[in-house]
């Protein structure tokens, strides 16, 4: 398995079997959180075992976009530098150490946590933009979809694309009071709707599996988690489309000082410009894609889905960690 997952030519000495190690380690940690109603204490500790896992690889790169901005927060904030610092990186990161936060905090489904790297360089930079509409599809649908149509009639290119009927369609939408149109106009359009109440990056990628059940997934979530599915979705070969979307006034003000199009769709080749990622995410609770932590007296299970490099367009590790 080792060699197997080594890193790819051309891609540092950090592969997916080494990354994984970070998500592991925030996965095991946030356990002891599930519904334990905290949200907070659940996430500094997925934080804080992330950051150690990182620390403990010989990584050389760059935080693109982390947990908040460094004035605010002390660790995996956005800017940070692994390794010597004394050069460009040769990695940018995304991390989402525990995806699903307030959902976790109630024991609810498809927590994770995520970390995914690229080239220096090679990444679509958000800048203050907390928040993405976004769509995702399997690779038959690549570049066959207009994000700007009606959702009737994206629906309809998606149906051709996948050769599918519009009622045998399922998308996957995050149930938040802001899709409530959408999923009546999905609806309307015949199709089905799958309703979870948070992973989209579960969402993003299982839409860009084929035949998992879900066809695409559509609506606004966090911009950290859009371009996490991004990476992963651009070594799968699937198809991922991005529109920056604020939520609050003061995030709005910010992306537009920043001189970001609020109209523009980017494209999975303009947010990831390379085939060259490493992904990696760890199941905390149990949902679509992933296994959650597993806990008996000696041992913790995990499961970890790991994607780019030498590990090719996917694999599933299952690990069993020795409790201290």
């Amino acid at each position: 398995m080792t060699e197997q997952c080594k890193p790819g030519t051309g891609s540092g000495t950090i592969g997916a079997y080494e990354l994984r190690r970070a998500t592991e380690a925030a996965a095991r940690a946030a356990y002891a959180w599930i519904g334990r109603g905290d949200k907070a204490l659940a996430d500094d500790a997925a934080v804080s075992a992330m950051q150690a896992g990182l620390d403990s690889l010989n990584l050389d790169g760059r935080m693109l976009v982390g947990e908040g901005p460094a004035d605010e927060i002390g660790m995996l904030y956005h800017g940070q530098r692994f390794g010597s610092g004394t050069a460009e990186p040769a990695w940018d990161l995304v991390v989402d150490p525990l995806e699903g936060t307030s959902f976790l905090a109630k024991g609810m489904t498809n927590a994770m946590a995520v970390v995914a790297m690229a080239p220096h360089g090679s990444l679509f930079d958000p800048a203050p933009a907390r928040y993405m509409e976004k769509l995702a599809a399997p690779p038959a649908a690549k570049g066959k979809i207009d994000p700007q149509a009606p959702v009737a009639e994206r629906l309809r290119q998606l149906s051709g694309a996948l050769n599918k009927p519009v009622e045998d369609i399922t998308v996957y939408v995050i149930e938040k009071p802001r899709h409530k149109a959408l999923v009546q106009a999905i609806h309307a359009a015949g199709a089905r709707v799958a309703l979870y109440p948070a992973g989209d990056v579960a969402g993003a990628l299982m839409a860009a599996i084929p035949g998992s059940g879900i066809d695409a997934l559509m609506g606004t979530g966090g911009t950290p988690e859009g371009l996490l599915s991004a990476m992963a979705i651009r070594a799968m070969g699937g198809e991922f489309l991005g529109r920056i979307d604020p939520q609050l006034a003061t995030e709005a003000a910010a992306v537009q000082a920043a001189g970001m199009d609020l109209g523009r769709w980017y494209l999975l080749s303009e947010m990831v410009r390379t085939d060259d990622v490493v992904f990696c995410a760890t199941g905390i609770t149990t949902g679509l894609l992933l296994d959650g932590v597993e806990r008996t007296r000696e041992s913790e299970k995990t499961q970890t889905l790991m994607i780019g490099g030498a590990a090719g367009p996917r694999q599933m590790l299952t690990s069993w960690h020795h409790r201290a």
